[in-house]
């Protein structure tokens, strides 16, 4: 049987997928079609139905869950891996309602946080992920929304943190912080899913075997990263809600759910399940 699957190119994704799409471990007979894009291009795809399998951000898939299901690995949740908001220059977060903001994407997880966090702050404009922080170094915006590699490079670069939004959504749900899930079509039975959900453990389980050794693939498709900084990426979001989400990992995503929910960006009855 062959699935189509979709990820990003950023070390986390390819970490985690390099064994089951490359055949180094036993993918029980299932082959899997795979395409590397942008989290925000993932995401506009999931809203078509396009792929079988795909990592989206968590905001999309409140918009999508009744198209897809989750599986119970390859997540990225976590402590301390939140979205950020940089500026050039300190600035008073009491008037985000004024600024211009650089986000990754309507659909992201760190758009959700941010637009719970300030419902006022509407002025935002798309960008690549990779963009924003050399967009706002520019002047072109007053702020950014900044994910990925980015929480380990914007010191560096001159940038302030006005907020980070992990920090923001942990003390006020003392819940984990739930930014890209990865999703399996509706259509498919129980057993397929689970099938999937043993595989992409056994990927993981792979990759973490010869860790800190960083495959081929892992590298040839990080932009323009070092690989001190792949491996605080890998490390950061990958953990044991990657492999498992378990219970505390699964109520923060349906405390997300909630929040949105609460918050009116949530709309229209769900189904009796976010996972499979």
């Amino acid at each position: 049987m062959k699935l189509t699957l979709g990820f990003s190119p950023c070390p986390n994704d390819t970490f985690i997928f390099d064994a089951m799409v490359n055949g180094k471990i036993n993918t029980m007979g299932i082959t899997f079609d795979y395409v590397m894009e942008d989290v925000e291009t993932l995401n506009i795809w999931a809203e078509q139905g396009k792929l079988d399998i795909t990592k989206l951000s968590y905001n999309t898939f409140i918009h999508t869950v009744n198209q897809y299901a989750l599986l119970h690995s390859g997540s990225a949740l976590g402590e301390g891996v939140g979205p950020l908001l940089v500026s050039k220059k300190p600035l008073d977060l009491a008037e985000i309602e004024n600024f211009s903001i650089a986000i990754p994407g309507f659909n992201t997880t760190a758009n959700l946080l941010l637009s719970l966090a300030f419902p006022q702050a509407r002025n935002k404009k798309e960008l690549v992920f990779s963009d924003i922080e050399t967009g706002v170094l520019n002047g072109d915006f007053d702020a950014g929304l900044i994910i990925h590699e980015g929480r380990f490079t914007y010191a560096k670069k001159g940038l302030t943190k006005l907020i980070d939004l992990g920090d923001w959504w942990e003390q006020t749900t003392h819940a984990a912080i739930p930014l890209g899930g990865i999703v399996i079509r509706r259509s498919y039975d129980k057993e397929l899913c689970t099938a999937v959900d043993k595989i992409i453990k056994d990927s993981i389980a792979y990759s973490w075997k010869r860790y800190p050794e960083l495959s081929p693939f892992i590298t040839s498709n990080a932009q323009e990263m070092e690989e001190d900084v792949m491996r605080k990426h890998i490390q950061l979001y990958v953990n044991s809600y990657t492999t498992d989400l378990g219970e505390k990992g699964r109520n923060a995503i349906t405390t997300l759910f909630e929040r949105a929910k609460q918050g009116g960006i949530l709309k229209g009855e769900m189904p009796g399940s976010i996972f499979y």
